[in-house]
């Protein structure tokens, strides 16, 4: 632990640590039982914050998180109830009891980095709202789905695969229980289930459902009233749980008016940015918002072609809203990056600066051409790697990652739920963190885990991914990280820093004032 180096200063810090590493490497020894206090100290400061120093309020907070820290883990293993070693389903009611959680709640964790445009706000809120809105119908699909539009009348044309349209404000008159019907929207809007073992037993099949409730979710936030209201109601949410700033990959699907008209992505940019700037105006500690365009990795090299001109365009338009350009979907059943290499290195041909932010190594394929897309997306140039969860396999593209500061952005609930990994212990980005590899934490797509915001993922994180050995500097680390790998300006990352550090020291001040009221 750092602390325990005593009064260093970090310079003085990191040559003690290159000095223990040295003796080893210099004098060729192999080290013995006297040099172990040096080694747990050499590679604490290697684990991810280890080499932040704390202040004495710090070292304080540190010591009453870690103390029910251990205490919390301690019960997990007794119990064989340990949150970060369960499906998140069945672990996500005992987080919520978790004191570590309710103090994760409280922290500024700087910004959320990795969210898709129709999973970010809690599915309770449309439910709740949007279906309830007038001339909203609802239709069923042969497979068990649903699909929403809003009609100013009844329509006579059916979607394929889809029952007819029945308005919802009738179809409800006619239940006699509503509760149960509204129970049943949310589970068609969301991956939760109480047996996910059963109901998901690969890969494909998670995915299937995956991109269905996706499908069902864009239908009826694709309403334009409903489209503004919820990215609001979304910044809200991710505002409330500490977040000062998200970035969204948005498709940018068509907005349609009850008449029947339909907006551009033109029209979807300007609406995201109003939203933002009319949220920041409401709530002036909040630093915005930023939309990655993004594309499905089915389309073909014609289309990936027309969609980089279309992103160029954007994001010279709109350079305050637009960070860059991403592909989205399976990634073990889409095209791979290098598939598309022509298209993606024509803003480099023609002299734009368009940032990438490609997903990649979001599977546990080793070896095919799908994997690869560990190395090339950063032989093409992309700004952060979404995922990286395969990166461990690649060691040339780990070592230009953590050189070039190229983070990844770790979703653990994600890759848990979507079948990667089962003990979030167990998670590559363990050993990233061991060995403070550049990284921030995000929720891809929370709604769609029955989750909200970011604090249940900093939680498995810190709990889980983390270990034992994760402290508040950990924290402090992913936070300061988040804002520093943003899409931000230089001048509003220096704001956004401003702000952070006082919120920061607010969270200290009221977990200690929690702790002398016993409150913890």
């Amino acid at each position: 632990m750092c602390r325990l180096f005593g009064s260093m200063t970090r310079s003085n810090l990191r040559r003690t640590v290159l000095s223990v590493l040295g003796v080893f490497a210099v004098c060729q020894t192999f080290p013995t039982p006297n040099d172990r206090d040096r080694m747990m100290k050499a590679e604490q400061f290697e684990f991810m914050g280890g080499n932040l120093l704390l202040t004495n309020k710090e070292t304080k907070v540190n010591d009453i998180l870690m103390k029910i820290k251990t205490k919390e883990i301690a019960e997990g293993m007794e119990t064989g109830k340990f949150p970060p070693a369960m499906h998140f389903f069945s672990a996500k009611e005992l987080i919520k009891q978790s004191t570590v959680f309710n103090i994760l709640r409280k922290l500024p964790k700087g910004a959320a980095l990795h969210l898709h445009d129709y999973a970010l706000l809690n599915v309770d809120w449309l439910v709740k709202n949007a279906t309830y809105l007038p001339n909203c119908y609802i239709c069923f699909t042969a497979a068990g789905g649903i699909r929403f539009h809003f009609f100013l009348r009844s329509p006579q044309k059916r979607l394929s695969k889809c029952s007819e349209w029945v308005l919802l404000e009738e179809y409800r008159h006619q239940l006699e229980n509503v509760t149960e019907f509204d129970n049943s929207l949310f589970r068609n809007l969301t991956l939760v289930t109480e047996n996910p073992e059963e109901a998901y037993q690969s890969q494909n099949i998670i995915w299937r459902r995956f991109e269905d409730l996706f499908k069902a979710a864009s239908s009826l936030i694709s309403y334009a009233p409903v489209f503004k209201t919820y990215f609001y109601e979304a910044l809200r949410e991710f505002y409330h749980d500490n977040v000062l700033y998200i970035e969204i990959r948005a498709l940018l699907l068509p907005v349609y008016e009850l008449d029947g008209t339909l907006h551009d992505k033109e029209w979807s940019i300007i609406a995201y940015q109003e939203v933002a700037k009319r949220f920041q105006h409401d709530n002036p500690d909040f630093m915005g918002a930023k939309v990655i365009i993004s594309t499905p990795r089915k389309i073909n090299n014609s289309e990936m072609k027309t969609t980089i001109f279309e992103a160029m365009k954007f994001y010279k338009t709109f350079p305050e809203t637009i960070a860059g350009f991403d592909m989205v979907g399976q990634e073990d059943v889409g095209h791979p990056l290098w598939y598309f290499k022509n298209e993606l290195l024509i803003p480099r041909e023609v002299g734009v600066n368009l940032p990438f932010f490609f997903h990649a190594g979001e599977t546990d394929l080793e070896g095919t051409s799908v994997d690869e897309n560990i190395l090339d997306a950063l032989l093409l140039n992309t700004s952060r790697i979404g995922h990286g969860y395969s990166i461990n396999k690649h060691p040339m593209a780990k070592r230009i990652s953590r050189e070039f500061k190229v983070p990844l952005e770790v979703c653990p609930i994600s890759n848990q739920v979507l079948m990667l990994v089962t003990d979030l212990r167990n998670h590559p980005a363990a050993n990233l963190m061991a060995e403070g590899h550049p990284m921030v934490i995000s929720a891809d797509d929370p709604a769609a885990f029955g989750a909200c915001g970011l604090s249940y993922d900093f939680y498995e994180a810190f709990m889980g991914i983390g270990g034992v050995k994760a402290e508040l500097t950990t924290l402090k680390q992913l936070a300061l990280s988040s804002i520093k790998y943003s899409a931000m300006s230089v001048k509003t990352k220096a704001e956004c820093i401003k702000l952070w550090l006082r919120k920061w020291d607010e969270f200290l001040d009221e977990v200690l004032d929690m702790s002398n009221r016993d409150e913890l």
